[in-house]
């Protein structure tokens, strides 16, 4: 017999089952940089954005379910993977959603069909959680028109198109369509406001932020390998100093965020109660996450096309980047750092000289970069990274040492207790068995 589900504690953190979730939404992320490194154009780039967007406040709402019900015990598991079966179909049609209008509705039903599964299983699962508070019940219940207005201008946009014999026309009724659920959908959650919500585990909230965008960061990876023709192949010498900048300019995007600013934010949200919770929640987290990750998927894509020349036999090492590949790369770290820079502000409510620094020698290195051959390019912007991190880790030495040892009290007090708990199953009977709940 499957159980009831389990409310959240305020110490809870993410368990193995919400991991297992997010290995939808990294299929989808790739398939998203997939589709659009296939032809990157701007409207590409847009049909991109858009279905990240739509994509993320799916994301948005299943953080908010798991913020009030443990996602892995009781029945919740069962209804989680009918949701992600969902969410599974809804990104192997994405590339569809955009398709030539004359191909059909199956593709863009079976997005708007998948969506709105989605959408069901999650406020299910949240209204079953506040079963017992009538306002969170209240709260959510307001969404049930922004879900139907959405699902409507989604099944909409598969149909209407097809009415239109100028396939210009059908384009730009469709592409405004998913501008309006875009709308819609963000507009709702700053409209609902913050009363009425509640963030038991300000640990959970940031862990499952911190991990989703991690998931994303690893896209830069695999965008090397594959722009690099890595995978199954021959490594050849141009490959390796190529492979080795994307690592290392990955990683110093991951300790602009991760090293310092993050965890603060982290302990903010902690201290922060009530209202002021439930909306640097929202704001920093659900929202300016978005550019975060729209910025990690545009130079992914951007450095896949950069390897690719780089490790082109035809081009040779001196090879420049052809296309907006360069624009992307740079654009998608200036999109990064700036959020990043937004979200420090937002959190901490503090500017760092260095981040606006930073995206100042980014925009003029830009023009710099586009003449020079692709591997010098992104070891330019590997360089630009690099210093980045190294004089924060120089010049904001002591409130960095100081964050860390705050955290390292934490986790060394954490571990502890844990260990004092787990010591009853050795010490606590002669079977040596766990205690019986």
């Amino acid at each position: 017999m499957l159980g009831p589900a389990v409310p959240i504690a305020p110490g809870t953190r993410a368990d193995k089952f919400e991991l297992f979730f997010d290995l939808v939404f990294v299929v989808s992320f790739f398939i998203i940089t997939r589709a659009t490194a296939a032809n990157v154009t701007a409207t590409e780039l847009l049909h991109a954005l858009l279905v990240l967007a739509v994509l993320w406040w799916c994301w948005v709402v299943h953080s908010v379910v798991a913020s009030r019900v443990r996602l892995g015990e009781g029945f919740v598991p069962v209804a989680m993977v009918l949701g992600m079966a969902a969410l599974f179909t809804f990104a192997l049609a994405l590339p569809q959603a955009f398709d030539d209008p004359q191909h059909g509705v199956a593709g863009p039903m079976l997005v708007a069909v998948s969506y709105v599964a989605i959408r069901l299983v999650h406020l299910g699962l949240y209204l079953h959680a506040v079963q017992g508070k009538p306002h969170a019940r209240r709260k959510m219940l307001q969404f049930v028109p922004e879900i139907a207005i959405t699902t409507v201008l989604l099944v909409i946009a598969a149909v209407l198109p097809q009415q239109f014999a100028d396939s210009g026309t059908a384009v730009v009724v469709r592409d405004s369509l998913w501008v309006a659920v875009v709308v819609i959908q963000y507009g709702s959650g700053l409209v609902a406001g913050t009363w009425g919500w509640e963030l038991p585990s300000a640990e959970h909230w940031t862990e499952r932020y911190d991990l989703i965008l991690i998931i994303a960061l690893g896209e830069s990876v695999i965008s090397v390998c594959v722009g690099g023709n890595l995978i199954g192949k021959p490594v050849t010498w141009e490959a390796i100093p190529a492979a080795m900048f994307g690592i290392v300019f990955t990683a110093a995007l991951w300790s602009a965020h991760f090293d310092f600013v993050g965890p603060a934010a982290r302990i903010a949200l902690h201290a922060a109660q009530g209202g002021p919770r439930i909306a640097l929640a929202r704001d920093a987290y659900a929202y300016l996450y978005l550019p975060m990750i729209a910025g990690v998927i545009l130079f992914a894509i951007g450095a896949e096309e950069v390897v690719r020349a780089i490790t082109d036999p035809a081009g040779g090492v001196g090879e420049r980047a052809h296309g907006p590949a360069i624009p992307m790369l740079f654009g998608g770290v200036m999109l990064y750092l700036a959020a990043d820079l937004a979200f420090q502000l937002r959190a901490l409510r503090t500017v760092t000289w260095t981040r606006v620094g930073v995206l100042v020698v980014l925009g003029a290195a830009l023009p710099i970069a586009g003449l020079l051959p692709a591997l010098a390019a992104l070891a330019l912007l590997t360089a630009i990274c690099v210093a980045l991190v190294t004089i924060e880790g120089v010049v904001f030495a002591d409130s960095r040492r100081a964050l860390r040892a705050t955290i390292l009290e934490e986790k060394t007090t954490h571990e502890r207790n844990e260990a004092a708990f787990r010591a009853r199953w050795h010490d606590g009977g002669s079977d040596g068995q766990p205690p019986a709940p």
